[in-house]
C-alpha cells in the first residue's frame, strides 16, 4: 500500500477514538493520509467523509499560494514596499512604550515589504492575542474579522495602528494574510473570492471550499466547539470549565451562512477533506494537478523553504502565540511552517515538511520527502487545547516501511 503499513495505520484511528473522542474532547475527527499521491488511509469518526469545517488558518496557505501567482505574473517583487499597493502605509511607526490610549513611537528600520507579509515578520499582531498594548488598539479599532470590515477598510485603519517591531525584525502570527487578500485585490482588480475561485478553487476541483456555507450544503456543515478554561476567543455568556460547548452552530445565524463583507483570506475559508486534500496534492505535485497548473515547481520550493532573517527559527524570533506544537527547530516560508531540524523540533519527521492549522484545531503537513500527506480537521476550539500533531506524527512515520 504505497510503502505504508496498513494495520499501523489503522491503529491511529483507535488511538484518535480513545484519546480523543471517548474522552469527549474532540467532537469527531477525520484523518487523512496520502502517499505518492494516493490516499492510503482515510477515517472519519463522528462526521460524514464530506463534511465541511471551518479551516481557519489553513486558508492562509491557499491565500499565500494566490498572491505568489501573481508574483510569478511579475506584478510585484517580494522586496518591493506594500506602500507601493496600500499608499496609506508609507509612514508607518514602530510602537516604543506608553498605554493603548498613549504611546510613543519610532520609525522602522526599513520600509514594510511584501515578503513581510508573507512570512509574518511585518510588525503585525491580532486583535485576539492579549499579549501586548497593541493588540488592544486592534480591538479599540475594530481591526478584526468581526467588525463588518472590508479589506480595504481594514488596512485603512492599520494605516494608523503603531507595529510591534521593525518589519523584519521579528516573527509574530498577524493579520498580515489578510492584508494579503488586500493586495490580491487591489493587483487582479478582483474581489478575493472571485480571484480564489477562478485561478484554484475551480481549477483544483475545489468545489465545497469558499467563503461561505451554501444553503444548499447546509446538512453537511459541522458545528464548532471551544474548550472555555484554555479559548482566546468568544464563548457564550457563563461558559466555563474544561468541557467543550458549542460556539458555532450550522445555523443561518452563523458569520459563515452568508457572504461575508470582511473576505478574511487569514481564515474565513470553510473546506472539505476531499477538496484540502487536491490543494495539498497540488503543491506535492510541484504546482499541477490533473493538468490544472496553478504555481510553477521552483516557485513551490522557494516558498517552502525558511524566509526568516539569518536562517532563524521561530523560537528565536517568534512572538509567543497559542499552537499545539513548539517553534524549536521550525522555519517559516512565504505562507507555510517549514521543519529544519527534527532534532530540535523534537518530533519525528523530515527537514523541508511544511505546514499549518487552524483555529478549530484542523492540520495538514506535506513531506516532499516522504511524498506524504497528512489531514486532520475536526472542529474544537483553541488548537492549542491538545497536542494532537505531535502526537500523530510518529504513529504515521511508524507506518512507513519503504
Amino acid at each position: 500500500m504505497n510503502g505504508m503499513d496498513p494495520a499501523r495505520l489503522a491503529r491511529i484511528d483507535n488511538f484518535i477514538a480513545g484519546a480523543y473522542l471517548d474522552t469527549k474532547r474532540y467532537p469527531g475527527f477525520s484523518f487523512l493520509v496520502s502517499r505518492g499521491g494516493q490516499i492510503v488511509h482515510r477515517s472519519d469518526q463522528g462526521y460524514e467523509a464530506n463534511s465541511i469545517f471551518r479551516i481557519y488558518s489553513m486558508s492562509k496557505p491557499i491565500t499565500s499560494v494566490a498572491l505568489l501567482q501573481l508574483y510569478e505574473q511579475g506584478h510585484f517583487q517580494l522586496t518591493d514596499p506594500v506602500s507601493r499597493f496600500i499608499p496609506e502605509w508609507a509612514d508607518l511607526r514602530v510602537w516604543v512604550d506608553g498605554t493603548p490610549a498613549s504611546y510613543t513611537t519610532k520609525a522602522p528600520e526599513r520600509p514594510m515589504e511584501i515578503r513581510d507579509l508573507l512570512t509574518h515578520t511585518a510588525g503585525l499582531t491580532y486583535s485576539w492575542m492579549y499579549r501586548h498594548p497593541v493588540d488592544s488598539i486592534y480591538r479599540r479599532r475594530g481591526i478584526d474579522r468581526l467588525a463588518g470590515n472590508s479589506l480595504a477598510q481594514m488596512c485603512e485603519l492599520l494605516a494608523d495602528a503603531p507595529l510591534l517591531f521593525s518589519p523584519g525584525s521579528e516573527w509574530s502570527y498577524s493579520v498580515a494574510t489578510d492584508v494579503c487578500g488586500h493586495l490580491i485585490e487591489v493587483i487582479s482588480g478582483q474581489s478575493l473570492d472571485a480571484y480564489l475561485k477562478e485561478h484554484i478553487l475551480d481549477p483544483l476541483r475545489m468545489a465545497d471550499t469558499g467563503f461561505f456555507v451554501e444553503d444548499a450544503k447546509a446538512d453537511r456543515f459541522a458545528n464548532c466547539y471551544a474548550v472555555p478554561s484554555l479559548s482566546p476567543f468568544g464563548l457564550p455568556d457563563g461558559a466555563s470549565g474544561d468541557d467543550m460547548v458549542e460556539v458555532d452552530s450550522t445555523s443561518p445565524d452563523s458569520p459563515f451562512r452568508s457572504h461575508p463583507t470582511f473576505l478574511s483570506g487569514g481564515g474565513g475559508l470553510v473546506s472539505t477533506m476531499d477538496d484540502y486534500h487536491r490543494f495539498c496534492l497540488m503543491l506535492l505535485g510541484g504546482g499541477t494537478l490533473d493538468g490544472a497548473r496553478i504555481l510553477g515547481r521552483k516557485t513551490i520550493q522557494f516558498a517552502t523553504q525558511n524566509h526568516l532573517a539569518t536562517g532563524g527559527d521561530l523560537a528565536s524570533m517568534g512572538q509567543p502565540v497559542f499552537s499545539e506544537t513548539r517553534y524549536d527547530g521550525i522555519g517559516f516560508g512565504l505562507g507555510f511552517s517549514v521543519v529544519l531540524d527534527t532534532s530540535q523540533a523534537a518530533v519525528i519527521g523530515s527537514p523541508g515538511s511544511y505546514a499549518w492549522g487552524g483555529a478549530a484545531s484542523t492540520l495538514f503537513w506535506i513531506d516532499p520527502a516522504e511524498e506524504l500527506i497528512v489531514i486532520g480537521m475536526t472542529q474544537l476550539m483553541p488548537s492549542a487545547a491538545y497536542p494532537i500533531r505531535d502526537e500523530l506524527k510518529p504513529q504515521v512515520y511508524a507506518a512507513l516501511v519503504d
